[in-house]
C-alpha cells in the first residue's frame, strides 16, 4: 500500500484517487510530469514580485508592482500581476478615513485663485501648492508644512515643528527657494488658512519674488494636490508607524521625503516616473536649449 509523503496527513494513494476519480497510473503519471514552462514564469513571477512589494514597503499596488516590473525589463500583464498578488495575499496599504484637519477662517476674498484647479505646469519652478497638516506622537503634534512643485510633483520644500504658525509655513518656502528650486515670479498656491492670508506671510512671497493665490474657503479640490500627498504620507508611512518623539516622527518623514518620494516612488500622474527623473529631463532640455 502506498501513501503520498507529500500530503499533510497521510492516505492511501487507492483510495484519494478514488476520491477524485483519477486512476492510480493517472496520478503518477501527472507527479512524474516535469514542470510547465507557464508555471515556471509564474514562480519566477512571484518572487519578483515579492522583491518589488519590499522594494516598496508594502505600499504598491498591483499596478505600480507593474511599472517597477517593466523598469526591471520584465514584460508583465497588469492583470496577471494583480492576480499573482491576490494569490501571494499581498495587498497595498488602504488609507483611513479622511478627517477634517486645520480650521480654515472667513473667505477674505482678497486673493484671486490663479491655478483654478489645474495642477500642472509646462516647466519645473513655476506653479507651486503648499499646505499644513499635522503628525501624531506619543509627545504631541508634529506639524509639517509643504512646498510641491506642480510640474515633477516633488515636495521641493517642507519644515516641521510643534505649532503651525507662520514662520512654518515661511520655512518650507525657505527651504525651496534655497534649493534653487523656485523661479522668479514663481505662482504659490494655498487654500486659505489664516497663516497663507496673513501679512506676513505675504510680504514675505513678496519679497522673494513669488505670486500669491489662494483656493476657495472649505473647498478641498481647490488645494487637491497639496492635500493629495499628505493622504499618500499618512497612507503610504505615518499610519503604518508609531512615533514616541517628535524628533523621531522628524527623521522618519524627512526619508520618507527625501529618499522615497522624490527619488524612488513611481508616480502614476509622471507615467510611473520619479521626480527626480522628470526634473532630470526638463534641466536635460533647458540646457540643450
Amino acid at each position: 500500500m502506498r501513501f503520498d509523503e507529500h500530503a499533510e496527513y497521510a492516505f492511501p494513494v487507492d483510495f484519494m484517487c478514488a476520491c477524485v476519480n483519477v486512476s492510480r497510473s493517472g496520478y503518477y503519471e501527472w507527479r512524474s510530469r516535469p514542470e510547465s514552462a507557464t508555471s515556471q514564469r509564474r514562480q519566477q513571477l512571484r518572487l519578483l514580485i515579492r522583491t518589488a512589494v519590499d522594494h516598496a514597503d508594502g505600499t504598491y499596488g498591483h499596478r505600480r508592482i507593474r511599472a517597477q516590473l517593466q523598469r526591471w525589463g520584465v514584460a508583465v500583464g497588469v492583470e496577471l500581476v494583480r492576480l499573482l498578488m491576490g494569490e501571494m495575499g499581498l495587498h497595498p496599504c488602504q488609507p483611513r478615513p479622511r478627517r477634517s484637519s486645520l480650521t480654515t477662517p472667513a473667505d477674505t476674498g482678497a486673493i484671486p485663485d490663479l491655478v483654478g484647479r489645474d495642477f500642472t505646469a509646462p516647466m519645473p519652478s513655476v506653479k507651486l501648492v503648499g499646505d499644513i497638516t499635522y503628525i501624531p506622537t506619543w509627545s504631541g503634534w508634529v506639524y509639517l508644512a509643504t512646498v510641491i512643485d506642480c510640474c515633477t510633483k516633488e515636495v521641493v520644500g517642507y519644515a516641521m515643528d510643534d505649532n503651525y504658525r507662520t514662520p512654518l509655513i515661511i520655512r518650507a518656502v525657505a527651504h525651496a527657494t534655497g534649493k534653487g528650486k523656485v523661479r522668479a515670479g514663481a505662482v504659490f498656491h494655498s487654500d486659505r488658512g489664516s497663516n497663507y492670508t496673513s501679512r506676513e506671510f505675504g510680504d514675505y512671497l513678496a519679497s522673494v519674488g513669488m505670486t500669491r493665490s489662494v483656493g476657495r474657503t472649505g473647498i478641498c479640490f481647490d488645494n487637491a494636490m497639496a492635500e493629495s500627498f499628505f493622504g499618500v504620507l499618512k497612507n503610504e508611512r505615518v499610519n503604518q508607524m508609531v512615533y514616541p518623539t517628535r524628533e523621531r516622527a522628524r527623521r522618519d518623514i524627512t526619508r520618507y521625503i527625501e529618499h522615497w518620494y522624490n527619488h524612488r516612488r513611481l508616480h502614476s500622474a509622471l507615467g510611473y516616473n520619479t521626480p527626480s527623473e522628470i526634473y532630470a529631463e526638463h534641466e536635460k532640455q533647458r540646457l540643450a536649449a
